[in-house]
């Protein structure tokens, strides 16, 4: 057993994720990656893996099938002889597993285990099924191969899964204890195994599962930077929302009515008429978020089940498709346009950390400085939040804009989902540093003006907590820790914020 599992209590590390080929989701892919679920290949997908290769085999035996009866790529025109076939497939890996870089941390390798033998139980690939067992079996041990960082393009992870399948056959190394027994791959085997995305596929499941969860987290946050500032509730009334009825948006302001308890249809402020941005178009910006996704997840959820290897096996017609259906345009877009809605809520969030600066809106010092003459307060957090935001923005610019022409000629477009993958990975830290510091502020405007949310209240739960784990000293001092604190209690916060819909 992995170290995670056996750390976990009883009741999780008895709990099954089951694998079938159509019913795995983004929720059961971290489960597995983070080792808190065991992996259950189901009966019927293995019956149907075993019927898939048994075609496969006689469909090679009779016939021209790419990567099994001929070379791949440039080479597709190429006939390998039959007596030559056992050794192509172990060729066909070695020289594919060419993958470069840094290592991968375990987590993300074994995502990209969790969702290649979830296809496999699809039933197109046509390899033995022994090699979906093995598979499970490293996920439930703990062992992965050791697979390096960049090698695909967006038109199939074939560098690091070749790297996968070499360890499976004994010639490549593994990381931790309990790695499966070597299997013989044939040329029967090896193309059947790398033709898929699993590994971005995997990258963008565990981003998307982290990400969706600190934007519901920093609208917990920026509830408390709302009643820091006596916000008005008026953005987030339902007639708003029902005259511009986008689903996002709509459930979003519902949600910001139940974190601070505002009505349905809200009393006018009697001060000032309306917010800053950063409060009055909150659900215009964080909804498009989630709406995104949403729709990342809608993509996922089928490329995850999907039996998209090249070519794909059909028993029933004893046939091997040629076609294209591993090429990740859908992913890559999908990838590109939640990374662009997630940099306008961090942008947002920028914008709150700078009104709560500001005693216009705070009625304190500025910087929510102490009393010690020209003090700085937290004004060096705008900077940092800054400079966070410009990785995020960076993150951000569409991978799927790159282009590449490959193997001759022969394969001439790319999507870069595989990029697009890596990039939204890379955009957790620092989105989380960013609402990180406005979490700070906004802890400290409350507590500078002696305000206490409802304990009733998500928004009161959550400021509870966020004094439990914050500094309360306001001297001018380094923040460094006050942020990174902040930004792990995200996570809690996402806790919160998942509370309030239910």
């Amino acid at each position: 057993m992995s170290s995670r599992i056996m750390d976990a209590p009883e009741s999780i590390r008895s709990a099954a994720v089951v694998l079938d080929g159509g019913g795995l989701g983004v929720e059961g892919v971290v489960r597995l990656a983070d080792g808190v679920a065991r992996p259950v290949p189901a009966a019927d997908a293995l019956r149907r893996a075993e019927e898939s290769w048994n075609a496969a085999r006689q469909i090679a035996a009779t016939g021209r099938v790419y990567g099994r009866s001929t070379g791949v790529g440039a080479n597709r025109n190429e006939d390998v002889p039959t007596e030559a076939a056992a050794g192509h497939g172990l060729r066909l890996l070695r020289s594919h597993a060419g993958a470069i870089g840094e290592e991968l941390p375990a987590r993300q390798v074994r995502a990209m285990l969790a969702v290649r033998a979830n296809q496999l139980l699809a039933g197109g690939a046509g390899l033995r099924p022994r090699v979906i067992t093995a598979l499970c079996e490293a996920l439930e041990t703990g062992a992965y191969p050791v697979v390096n960082e960049f090698g695909s393009v967006g038109t199939g992870d074939i560098a690091a899964l070749a790297q996968v399948g070499l360890a499976l056959a004994g010639e490549h190394a593994w990381r931790g204890a309990g790695a499966p027994e070597p299997q013989p791959l044939d040329n029967n085997d090896a193309l059947a195994l790398i033709s898929s995305n699993a590994l971005t596929l995997g990258q963008s499941a565990l981003a998307l599962h982290e990400l969706s969860g600190l934007i519901g987290a920093t609208q917990v946050v920026a509830a408390l930077s709302l009643l820091a500032v006596d916000g008005s509730h008026e953005a987030y009334a339902a007639p708003v929302h029902a005259a511009r009825p986008h689903r996002g948006s709509a459930e979003v302001a519902r949600r910001m009515r139940e974190l601070i308890g505002a009505a349905d249809r809200p009393t006018p402020p009697l001060g000032r008429i309306q917010d800053p941005y950063g409060f009055r178009c909150l659900p215009q910006i964080h909804g498009p978020a989630h709406d995104a996704a949403d729709a990342l997840e809608q993509v996922l959820t089928v490329e995850i089940n999907a039996a998209a290897e090249n070519p794909l096996i059909a028993p029933e017609d004893l046939a091997a498709y040629h076609h294209g259906g591993f090429y990740q345009a859908q992913l890559a877009l999908a990838l590109d346009h939640f990374r662009l809605a997630l940099t306008q809520v961090a942008r947002l969030s920028t914008s709150r950390l700078s009104t709560l600066n500001e005693p216009a809106y705070t009625r304190l010092r500025p910087f929510l400085a102490d009393h010690e003459p020209a003090s700085s307060g937290v004004m060096i957090l705008e900077y940092a939040a800054g400079a966070a935001l410009g990785d995020l923005r960076a993150f951000s610019a569409p991978a799927s804009l790159g282009h590449a022409v490959l193997s001759r000629g022969v394969e001439e477009q790319a999507s870069f989902a595989s990029l697009a993958a890596r990039q939204t990975l890379r955009a957790c830290g620092a989105y989380r540093l960013v609402v990180g510091c406005e979490l700070v502020a906004a802890v400290r405007a409350l507590r500078q003006r002696d305000l206490r949310p409802d304990p009733g209240l998500a928004a009161g739960q959550a400021f509870a907590l966020a004094e439990s784990v914050l500094d309360d000293d306001q001297a001018d001092r380094p923040l460094t820790d006050d942020v990174t604190a902040a930004a792990h209690l995200l996570d809690r916060f996402t806790d919160i914020w998942r509370g309030s819909t239910a």
